[in-house]
């Protein structure tokens, strides 16, 4: 019968390169380290691992038994966490992760429905990658992450993603600006302007902005960078360049800037929700609702006929 120190040890082995090694990180002893390998490799009838002058690297079926090992393993870390917040605290606890703009206006209801419902919350914000990283890490249940329309987002197949808000790219203009005028603003006009970008030069908005720009034969020049959208239009609307804002990031857009449609094909970036398929099934589906209520309501006051700004 397998038994979890084994699997411990397997993965003390590959990522150690060695027995003795393996022993010291998981403060064994390296005659306690080589019990469990030889149990387990008698369980498999196999040789899981190759010991040499230079170490231990697993053999082919070490390496085909070592993602599942892992798995498990990590399954079990999530259970004794779930099992400490009830026992501890008397209700699961939730760790949710999210990027600014969307934990400002899809988050709010979801998070007072799942309090109300008696789980806690915990909050992570970030940018995407360290959203994706803490839901690679298993840190956190579910996440409000974004993508470009068709991407795949980089996660394993213990997560679920579901679709919430497709999210539009606008652009924002001093109030001055010739093409403050038009109701769309066609992109190649644009061609010789300052722009205002993300901190991150890979930022997903602007990859899809110098993409849209390429099409037309020329790359948007970013000369201030923030990934403050407040900032953002402050900038534009003192005239020191022009900006793709997320229709999400606007909010009440301000007086003192002009918010038009790009001509062509839209622009646009898809907000959804992933969650770890292991977490507590009641409160993920709490929130997914959640959730998906929110964004309802949000599209529905997009569509009103109102004027984005000027």
């Amino acid at each position: 019968m397998l038994e979890i120190r084994q699997l411990h040890t397997l993965r003390a082995i590959a990522r150690e390169g060695s027995l003795a090694a393996a022993a010291r990180s998981l403060h064994h002893s390296q005659p306690t380290i080589t019990h469990h390998l030889s149990v387990l490799e008698a369980h498999f009838d196999a040789e899981l691992v190759r010991r040499g002058p230079r170490g231990a690297v697993l053999t082919e079926i070490g390496t085909a038994l070592l993602p599942h090992a892992e798995a498990v393993l990590e399954r079990l870390r999530l259970a004794e966490r779930e099992v400490r917040d009830l026992a501890e605290r008397g209700k699961h606890t939730l760790h949710i992760g999210t990027f600014p703009t969307a934990g400002a206006l899809l988050l709010p209801p979801a998070v007072k429905a799942l309090r109300t419902g008696g789980v806690n919350v915990s909050l992570t914000e970030g940018e995407l990658p360290v959203l994706l990283q803490g839901l690679r890490a298993r840190e956190l249940h579910a996440a409000l992450v974004f993508s470009q329309p068709g991407d795949r987002l980089d996660l394993d197949d213990d997560f679920d993603v579901h679709p919430l808000l497709h999210d539009p790219l606008l652009l924002a203009l001093p109030l001055d600006h010739p093409r403050a005028a038009q109701d769309r603003v066609p992109l190649d006009a644009l061609r010789h302007e300052d722009w205002i970008g993300a901190a991150d030069p890979g930022d997903p908005c602007d990859r899809l902005l110098a993409w849209a720009c390429a099409q037309h034969a020329f790359e948007p020049v970013h000369t201030l960078r923030t990934d403050d959208y407040a900032m953002v239009q402050g900038f534009v609307a003192a005239g020191a360049g022009v900006a793709v804002v997320p229709r999400l990031a606007l909010g009440a857009p301000r007086n003192d800037i002009a918010v038009r449609r790009l001509d062509g094909a839209p622009l646009a970036r898809e907000i959804s929700v992933a969650v770890l398929r292991t977490t507590a099934a009641p409160s993920i589906r709490e929130l997914t609702a959640a959730l998906t209520r929110q964004a309802v309501q949000i599209e529905q006051r997009w569509k009103q006929p109102v004027e984005l700004a000027n």
